[in-house]
């Protein structure tokens, strides 16, 4: 397997950072923007998309603030790769980001993106951040 490559993006979006974090946190939150569908049970996330499913555990998380989830192999071992989501607020204006730290194949940086960027808009959408 080829080794991936960690990337960051940092989103603007218009929200308090309570509400996001609702949206990265629970999984009602995360299956309307991010996957089709997320089932939980304790750390362990299940995220749906059309017939493809992922397993992740709930690594980490800072109420909030951020969440990190770490993808787990078909034998239930974690990963080395995850992906984080970050509520960044700028001390000065309050301006309320999302980072998002992620790992993909080298030549599929540009495509996890575009990815990311769509679902994103998704999310900004919903909350009504446009």
């Amino acid at each position: 397997m080829d080794q991936k490559v960690r990337y960051e993006i940092e989103f603007p979006i218009n929200s308090s950072p309570q509400l996001l974090y609702q949206y990265i946190s629970t999984p009602s939150g995360l299956s309307e923007w991010f996957a089709d569908n997320v089932n939980s049970r304790g750390e362990f996330f299940t995220f749906i998309w059309n017939d493809s499913e992922e397993k992740a555990r709930l690594a980490s998380k800072k109420s909030g603030e951020k969440v990190k989830f770490k993808w787990i192999d078909e034998n239930g071992k974690d990963t080395e790769y995850f992906f984080e989501l970050h509520i960044l607020v700028d001390e000065l204006t309050k301006d309320v980001s999302l980072m998002v730290i992620d790992f993909a194949d080298k030549d599929e940086v540009d495509e996890s993106s575009l990815l990311w960027e769509n679902q994103i808009s998704d999310l900004k959408h919903l909350i009504g951040s446009v």
